[in-house]
Formats: C-alpha cells, structure tokens, sequence
C-alpha cells in the first residue's frame, strides 16, 4: 500500500514532509447509530469554512483530550473488554486512566460539537466546567455504550497530528435526540444513512470509519483497525 487509507491530499490541509515531526494529541470521536428508520443512519456535522483543519468538511464529532477528562465522573464506565483494547499500545503512564478519559473526551465533544447528551439520570454532584450542562439536566456521561471502531494516527509530515480512537454508540444511549439550546460548534449535522454519506465531502479516515463501523455493526466480534505509520510505511494491524 503506498498510500494509505487516512492520508488523502484533499483532507484540507497542507502537506509539509519538510517540517519536524509533530507528537501526536490524544484524541476521541462517537459514531452515534441511530437505527429507528428503514435503514441505520449516523450523526455527522460540516466544520466551519473557516477552520484551519478539515474546512467544510463532514466529520463526525470529537476532539482531543482535556486535562479535565481524565478526572470527570460518569455514571457508568467502559465495558471491560473496550478498556483492555483501548489500553494497548497506550502512549501514556497510566494506560488505565487514559482509556477512560478518552471516552469521556468523545462524549464531551459530542456535546460541544452537536449539542446530544450521551448519558443517563444520575444523583447529583459538585462541579462546573465542560461538564455543567451534563450536571443541569441531573445526568452524567454513560460510557457504557460505547464499542470500540478503529484507532488512527495522523501521519508525521502532517502539521497537525492526532492519535484518534473512533467509539459507536446507539442513539438510544442519548439523553434525548433534542439538542441543548445555545450550543454546538458544527455549521450542521445531520443524520446520515451509509448510503447517503457517498454524496458528502469526507475526510479519507472519515469514509474508512464508516465502512468499518458498518462492518461492525454485522459483525460485533470483528476486530478494531489500527493505523499508523512505522518507519515511514503505512501499516495497518488490529486491536
């Protein structure tokens, strides 16, 4: 392969082979499936024209990691089997606690990019921040629901580089399909059937989630994709 499958030129940004190898961020996306109509459809959204990265295109929501997401509480945690596999090949001292704070970036940024609460009632709790909207409706992040789909790393040469984990998650885990009023960052989203994602500008990684996740959801068993670069070759291995 001498191309791979997450690096495509028309991803927005630059190329720059010449400048210094970035560390790559810890970083987290939510495939939400909503399967309530004829066919299974996903929440994706159009970044703004104006960003530097992905300009205009569909993406599905999430972001990096924040200090804040490795201490947030849930009310409920990763299924064993998703926090083993995430725990693999970790870039971090406490494979453990990064496993749960990349799920709870996915979830938070599903909140701040869309407005769609992943979680469920909970008693209440202290606190403020990223997480207050989650605390004003009485719920906490449901990390529960969430299967783990693929992991990629931005390739060296790129400006900005990313070590992204792709969760799924059904919408049925959503506190409610109504947005919070006064937020999200996308200029739209949309619920998108597989089919109808064939028509939308996506990143390269975004149309080889989708097909992996379509695969997943007839496949529950199937193992997550890892891609990287090693050496300066494209490999791709499982999880």
């Amino acid at each position: 392969m001498t191309e791979p499958a997450f690096d495509s030129k028309d991803d927005g940004e630059a190329l720059d082979p010449s400048s210094g190898v970035i560390r790559p961020r810890h970083a987290a996306t939510v495939i939400v499936v909503r399967d309530d109509g004829p066919a299974p459809r996903v929440l994706m959204g159009r970044r703004n024209r104006g960003h530097a990265f992905m300009a205009s295109k569909w993406v599905f929501p999430g972001g990096r990691v924040d200090r804040g997401d490795f201490d947030a509480p849930s009310a409920s945690e990763l299924s064993p089997e998703v926090a083993e596999r995430l725990a693999r090949h970790p870039r971090h001292a406490s494979p453990a606690r990064l496993a749960r704070a990349l799920a709870l970036a996915a979830v938070r940024e599903t909140f701040e990019e869309t407005g769609l609460l992943l979680a469920k009632a909970a008693p209440p709790r202290p606190g403020a921040g990223a997480w207050r909207p989650f605390l004003a409706q009485g719920a906490l992040p449901d990390l529960a629901p969430l299967s783990f789909v693929a992991r990629a790393i931005t390739p060296p040469y790129r400006p900005r580089r990313f070590d992204a984990r792709f969760f799924m998650a059904p919408a049925s885990a959503l506190l409610s399909l109504e947005r919070q009023p006064d937020c999200g960052e996308l200029d739209e989203i949309a619920w998108v059937s597989f089919d109808e994602t064939r028509d939308l500008d996506l990143p390269s990684i975004t149309r080889m989630v989708l097909r992996e996740t379509d695969q997943q959801m007839k496949d529950p068993g199937r193992p997550a994709p890892f891609m990287r670069f090693l050496r300066g070759n494209a490999v791709m291995t499982e999880l």
